[in-house]
């Protein structure tokens, strides 16, 4: 399904990867627009991956984008308050996140998540990326 204002989480923002999906959820809740089913995940899964690099508390990031400001301006308080990524850093995250269930541990629960949806049937989803891509009808 697509979301309107739910951007791909291969757009970046300070240089991240999901952050700006994770603003955009963070939005799109306090604003009732978001699907119920994401509800239960906000602030865990890549959320809680983000939250927990940047070393801030989800609580507080809700509270300052609804404070108002722009992603880059928000991205900067979580630096402040938490952790400034180096670039090596910034790599590793990005590494990371694009090819999270791609040959490792959570492989076996992105196969068992594309199996539960036929449509998906011949479609090359092969990271948890993708098949966000895939169920917001962008792949």
């Amino acid at each position: 399904m697509n979301i309107p204002n739910l951007r791909s989480p291969y757009e970046k923002v300070g240089g991240l990867y999901h952050f700006g999906r994770m603003l955009d959820k963070i939005r799109l809740h306090a604003e009732g627009k978001l699907p119920e089913d994401y509800v239960p995940n906000l602030g865990i899964g890549f959320d809680g991956q983000c939250i927990r690099f940047l070393r801030v508390h989800y609580a507080d990031v809700v509270e300052r984008v609804k404070a108002g400001g722009t992603d880059e301006e928000v991205f900067a308080w979580c630096c402040l308050h938490g952790h400034q990524p180096t670039e090596w850093e910034t790599t590793v995250w990005n590494a990371f996140m694009g090819k999270r269930g791609w040959n490792d541990e959570a492989s076996a629960r992105l196969r068992e998540r594309v199996a539960a949806y036929p449509a998906f049937a011949g479609k090359k989803i092969e990271t948890f990326f993708d098949l966000i891509e895939a169920e917001e009808d962008r792949l």
